[in-house]
């Protein structure tokens, strides 16, 4: 198995366990970090063949009514390839979710900050997957490690309400919470 194979299979099964974090309600606690362990927000992209919701989380910049993020794996990533085919996504973000638009950015002059950026917003990620350090990396090393990361914006258009989102999962806490009661209440009662 490749490095790069193990990689992403290692990112998958990350990628699992982050976006049910959110789901359960902790995406704010994910971010309350962001130096080690990065800003994540959650993408829902609709699947270029599938038609089907498609979760994944990335790191991110953000800006005034738009975020930025980057396709670490670059052109080939599912979810950048969704982007292309149907560029209105989803955004769930540690204040909430978005409807957005993406849109890549190819100007030179914009692009190699948002990279430094969204590696220094990577948290660990940058150093630990990528070998590099994006406070110190010179502008030439960094366009040349990055030239093949898209880099997208996604204007956030609309914010959204309802249950398919973070937090659908909330419920889990307080089930849980009443179960480890109960629990302790009989054994206390045995005893």
């Amino acid at each position: 198995m490749t490095q790069m194979s193990v990689s992403r299979t290692a990112f998958k099964e990350f990628n699992r366990l982050m976006i049910l974090l959110w789901r359960l309600g902790l995406g704010p606690w994910i971010n309350i970090s962001p130096e080690v362990g990065g800003r994540i927000m959650v993408l829902t992209t609709i699947g270029r063949r599938s038609g089907l919701k498609r979760r994944t989380p990335v790191n991110y910049a953000p800006g005034d009514g738009e975020v930025y993020c980057l396709a670490g794996f670059g052109k080939t990533a599912d979810w950048y390839r969704n982007l292309l085919a149907n560029p209105e996504v989803e955004v769930w973000l540690p204040g909430g979710r978005w409807i957005g638009r993406a849109e890549e950015v190819t100007d030179p002059e914009e692009r190699l900050p948002l990279v430094r950026q969204i590696l220094i917003n990577s948290g660990f990620a940058a150093s630990a997957f990528a070998g590099i350090d994006p406070h110190t990396i010179s502008d030439e090393s960094l366009q040349e490690v990055a030239a093949d990361w898209p880099v997208l914006r996604i204007r956030l258009e609309r914010p959204l309400s309802g249950p398919d989102g973070p937090g659908d999962l909330t419920w889990v806490w307080p089930t849980v919470g009443i179960i480890i009661l109960v629990w302790l209440w009989r054994r206390w009662r045995r005893d």
